[in-house]
């Protein structure tokens, strides 16, 4: 199983930016897929995630209103449209998933996932 994320990269403060992550290996699609990040200095935090196409989103607080999460199951790929971005946002962006469904209360808990993906920066200026 592999996870591929790209995307990252440096943008001022209200910019936008658009990761993917592309999904290979699973014999069948993931029951959840999530976005995580992490700051220098601190610990990873679940950013949003998606349980397949067209079914529930989840958004941690910070990013309710500014970042959309999607995927797509033919291109086995999910993404996470980063809008309004601010210089909290800069981190390290991970791509996980699950093959099975998680409760809805451990889905940011990066405890549960062992499949990741190798994390593509996200820098934003000030």
């Amino acid at each position: 199983v592999q996870l591929q994320a790209s995307g990252g990269g440096l943008v001022q403060a209200g910019g936008s930016l658009r990761l993917s992550c592309t999904a290979s290996g699973f014999t069948s699609g993931p029951a959840v897929m999530c976005w995580f990040r992490q700051a220098p200095g601190k610990e990873r935090e679940g950013v949003s995630c998606v349980e397949r196409t067209g079914g529930p989103t989840y958004y941690a607080d910070s990013v309710k209103g500014r970042f959309t999460v999607s995927r797509d199951s033919v291109k086995k790929t999910l993404y996470l449209q980063m809008n309004s971005l601010k210089p909290d946002d800069t981190a390290v962006y991970y791509c996980a998933a699950r093959l099975y469904r998680v409760v809805v209360s451990s889905l940011f808990d990066p405890r549960v996932y062992i499949n990741w993906g190798q994390g593509t920066l996200v820098t934003v200026s000030s």
